[in-house]
């Protein structure tokens, strides 16, 4: 029977739950009721006075405090917990636009390392969806999206559906909503070898759930343009029959903290490291089956306060843990073999992780644990409460309220006597807190201390502790500093671990015990005071013996790197003081060696660059100081030390808060240390090698400061700078960052910049333009007069002659030659002035036709189009041509050869090597007289050059037919010539 069942019998139509009601459904289920029962539990789903909370959420309280008065309505503490805890929620793909013929996509209902997961299809058509049913409805907490290594997509977009009430559970009736998207990284800095796992954190309920799928990164393994998703994981917990009404799960954390007195299921949005994608996709699912039931054991142990048994369990599954991630690793590779049809080492695989398997489970005991809630005599278990409460009735009514709850952190604990002689009752030294064992009653059958006030409804944690009898340490916040370097607290420490005394062995054996046990302390000022003893100890140290002296220096390092590393702000600056007192006084006074100096600095520094980044603006600025101090310090600034280590190149991406740190500090020393002088540890080559990487984070910020080291340091140095730097080009400049340092770098060297000289180019070739039209309207007024369509103008004759022909300094003027200067003038018109063909036809669309198809001195360029002369034709391709990036010179025979080719052509010195003082022509490859002269000659002569074609067509064209050839160079500029540029 449901809640929702069970509300049905006992409201009524207004909702309300009265006594009769609540009577007759008690004795439905053979269950008698006192009448002062029955009216407080009335009470309980009843309103309060403002008319808040009663109702279903009361029923449900109701129904946990008398859980066991109702034994057959199956409803258990347990079951409550459990339904409101998000877990795993299984699934089936019910639709996918497209899948590969490999990976499909019903490989996305499982989880397991041998999960191969969903690929689209090949030049498939974006976005791909896929839609997934859920085995119930339910309310979702997280998505996780496990992607392919390189088929990655751009951007995943997440849609919830819902079946609205009436209608049939099928995928047409589905009503989506969007919930968002996730982007995709294009996995270009692993090297496409690590899979991206996305975590979204939602709160929606439906049935469906469907992934847009965008398209894909681009990159060389990718050859089909594919995308892949390897697992879909979908975490919540599903919306059962009496819980539909709940808007949140508030009402349950009471209850919750009663059953759950450790904190287990506490939080409402808890989710279990087991249902984790990445536990599954990495875990062998036989150690993944075993794993699980023994975290439900452990849990039940838990809640019954089998702290022991609980303890066994969790050692067993971090254990196991490890186990399953190894044999999992094993089922890949025997997969590969496999695949390679290797059988001999896929048998080794399977023999080997069958022995693993065996062994493992023989050490763990693992049978032992499955078995041992069946068999509980087996393992020794602490005494458990009474697992039935007593009934609410049965306690006094006027009950006081129980205190309030203490803060953990804030709790009176028993203070140690000695670190040998341990109260057997005290709780061991760095036991996490819900795994210390309680005192043990002296019989089961004690009977309850009213004044402890042990209700059930008390939550566990609220119950007050039993007193012990050992005097209680003085808080944290009233203990005196102490007096002596040795410590003078009157509490002790936590004793020390077997892993940190191993840790920390070169410290104890120099300072002792006690005093390292202080630095590891959790309390700070226990830690604050270990390191002030050091202090003392240090500078009361006498002098003339060095191997103490180096001895406990090397001990003080291994300190001071915990202190620089410590969250509390007190500790750090303690660790700070020490370490300069170590720099400035102590190595010094003892004389040590430069090599002591650049030890502890190299042991430090790394822990002090790490502390810059830290989120706290005071710890990040104090850390940034103590590195400028120490690099100016008159034993540290000689080793160069510092900047060394500062101006190292990171690795990878680090976090950008600690990259700008790293950045400002080196921006820093460099103003305050220079270049210049040699003794200072920086200069152009290992600044530029860390700007270089610090150019390509991927925070602003981090590149801002950079950028302003790039300039200071070109602003002293110069060109040098450049050499690091990508090349001074348009691609180059496309970039905004380059191009404004490269502009920068300009207006440095007093160079226009790249927008200058486009804008003067622009000018310039307005102003020719404006010329060229002044020109042809000139023209245009000559062949009018010449024609005698329009009458002679001197003044057009006078500004026409000395641009067309100038005067030269020795000859006399002729007045009577002046109407033959002006023919002379207008029939240069008709003269090419390459080949020095003379023609009617020359007008200024013949002469373009004449350009284009028949001068024997001019060629077309096959990658741009352009006409250029055959006689500058190698210079037109190396630095004229758009395609001039796809040629290359040879020094040999001086002609511009494709880059493909130009590496076998130098090898090979096949080609016929130009000769000075003469000139090379691009078409036959030969060498020939210089000069224009010589051009002429190659070009046009019958025996010249036999590669120009246009050679032939100027020697056959017939002779004395220049009006036909007009009139086929007016037909010609007809055509092509004002479709293709010259």
């Amino acid at each position: 029977m449901s809640l929702k069942d069970i509300y049905a019998h006992l409201a009524d139509e207004n909702g309300r739950v009265t006594s009769s009601r609540l009577r007759r459904f008690s004795k439905s289920v053979n269950v008698e009721l006192s009448p002062e029962e029955i009216k407080e539990m009335v009470k309980m789903v009843a309103p309060n006075e403002k008319g808040e909370g009663g109702g279903f959420k009361g029923l449900v309280g109701m129904v946990q405090q008398y859980s066991q008065d109702f034994p057959d309505l199956g409803i258990s503490n347990e079951k409550i917990i459990a339904i409101t805890m998000p877990h795993k929620i299984s699934f089936k793909v019910k639709h996918a636009s497209g899948q590969d013929d490999v990976c499909h996509a019903s490989d996305l209902n499982y989880h397991s390392p041998l999960t191969k997961g969903w690929q689209s299809a090949r030049y498939c058509l974006y976005p791909q969806d896929i839609v997934i049913q859920l085995d119930k409805r339910s309310r979702l907490r997280k998505i996780q999206v496990l992607s392919h290594q390189f088929n990655i997509a751009t951007r995943i977009e997440f849609f919830v559906g819902d079946v609205p009430d009436g209608l049939p559970l099928v995928l047409d009736n589905a009503r989506y909503t969007r919930l968002g998207y996730v982007s995709l990284s294009d996995n270009e800095k692993t090297g496409f070898k690590a899979r991206e796992l996305k975590s979204v954190q939602v709160d929606a309920v439906g049935v469906f759930l469907k992934l847009n799928v965008h398209k894909n990164h681009i990159n060389k393994y990718n050859l089909y343009n594919q995308v892949g998703l390897v697992a879909i994981n979908v975490i919540g917990e599903e919306i059962r029959k009496g819980f539909e009404d709940l808007d949140d799960l508030e009402i349950f954390n009471e209850q919750k903290k009663m059953l759950d007195p450790d904190g287990l299921y506490n939080r409402p949005d808890y989710i279990s490291p087991l249902d984790d994608l990445a536990f599954d996709m990495y875990q062998d699912p036989e150690i993944a089956q075993i794993i699980r039931k023994l975290e439900k054991k452990k849990q039940d142990a838990v809640l019954q306060e089998k702290y022991e048994y609980a303890k066994k369990l969790k050692a067993a599954v971090s254990d196991l843990q490890k186990v399953g991630e190894k044999l999992g690793k094993y089922e890949v590779e025997k997969r590969q073999a496999v695949e390679n049809e290797d059988y001999d080492k896929a048998k080794l695989k399977k023999v080997q992780m069958d022995e693993y398997r065996l062994q493992i489970y023989k050490d763990l005991n693992v049978k032992e644990l499955l078995d041992s809630a069946r068999h509980p005599q087996k393992v020794e278990l602490e005494p458990t409460r009474q697992p039935t409460p007593p009934r609410l009735l049965a306690l006094p009514r006027s009950t006081p309220s129980p205190p309030p709850r203490t803060p953990y952190d804030e709790r009176v604990i028993p203070a140690m006597k000695s670190q040998r002689n341990q109260s057997p009752t005290s709780p061991r030294a760095r036991t996490p807190y819900d795994e210390r064992p309680l005192p043990i009653h002296n019989s089961k059958e004690a009977p309850v201390d009213n004044n402890l006030n042990l209700s059930p409804k008390t939550p566990y944690d609220e119950r007050p502790l039993p007193v012990a009898r050992t005097k209680p340490s003085v808080p944290e916040e009233d203990e005196p500093v102490p007096d002596s370097a040795g410590g003078g607290i009157t509490g002790e420490p936590e004793p020390l671990s077997e892993k940190d005394m191993r840790e920390a062995s070169a410290a104890i054996d120099v300072f002792g015990e006690p005093l390292v046990s202080k630095a590891y302390s959790k309390t700070w000022s226990y830690r604050d005071d270990a390191l002030l003893a050091v202090y003392k100890q240090m500078q009361e140290l006498p002098t003339g013996n060095k191997d103490d002296a180096r001895s406990m220096l090397r001990a003080s390092m291994f300190l001071i790197k915990k202190a620089i590393e410590d969250k509390v702000y007190a500790v750090f600056k303690a660790g700070l003081m020490l370490l300069k007192m170590i720099l400035t006084e102590y190595i010094p006074k003892h004389k040590l060696g430069k090599s002591d100096t650049v030890t502890t600095v190299e042991k430090t520094l790394p822990n002090l660059l790490h502390k810059s980044g830290d989120t706290a603006l005071r710890n990040r600025d104090d850390a940034k100081n103590f590195i400028f101090d120490m690099a100016q310090m008159s034993d540290v600034k000689p080793t160069m030390v510092v900047p060394h280590e500062c101006v190292k190149p990171w690795k990878g991406n680090p976090a950008p808060r600690l990259a700008q740190s790293r950045t400002e500090i080196v921006e820093t020393l460099y103003e305050q240390l220079g270049i210049k002088d040699a003794k200072s540890g920086l200069n152009v080559d290992n600044i530029m090698n860390f700007c270089v990487i610090a150019l390509q984070h991927t925070s602003a910020d981090v590149r801002l400061v950079a950028e302003r080291i790039v300039k200071a340091l070109y602003k002293e140095v110069g060109q040098p700078v450049k050499d690091y730097l990508p090349p001074d080009d348009e691609k180059t400049r496309k970039n905004t960052m380059w191009r404004l340092l490269f502009e920068y770098f300009d207006k440095v060297d007093g160079k226009p910049s790249k927008s200058d000289v486009k804008r003067q180019k622009a000018e310039e070739e307005n102003r020719k333009q404006q010329e060229i039209e002044g020109l042809q309207k000139q023209l245009q007024q000559l062949k009018d007069m010449a024609s005698g369509k329009a009458p002679v103008d001197e003044s057009v004759l006078e500004s026409k002659k000395p641009k067309r022909n100038p005067p030269k300094a020795a000859a006399k003027p002729k007045p009577k030659q002046e109407p033959d200067d002006d023919a002379s003038v207008y029939n240069m018109d008709n003269i090419c002035i390459f080949c020095g063909e003379k023609n009617a036809s020359f007008t200024e669309e013949g002469l373009d036709l004449h350009y284009w198809k028949n001068c024997p001195m001019l060629k077309r360029c096959a990658n741009c189009k352009q006409v250029v002369e055959i006689a500058s034709y190698t210079d037109h391709l190396l630095t004229e041509c758009e395609a001039k990036s796809n040629y290359a010179k040879c020094n040999r025979c001086t002609e511009a050869i494709t880059k493909p080719e130009h590496e076998q052509h130098v090898a090979e010195k096949a080609c016929n090597a130009a000769k000075p003082n003469m000139n090379h022509c691009p078409l036959c490859h030969q060498n020939h007289l210089s000069g224009e002269d010589g051009w002429k000659n190659h070009l046009m002569a019958k025996d010249g050059c036999k590669q120009n074609p246009r050679r032939l067509l100027a020697l056959n064209k017939p002779q004395g037919k220049t009006g036909g050839a007009a009139t086929r160079g007016k037909a010609g500029a007809k055509g092509p010539t004002k479709k293709t540029p010259r």
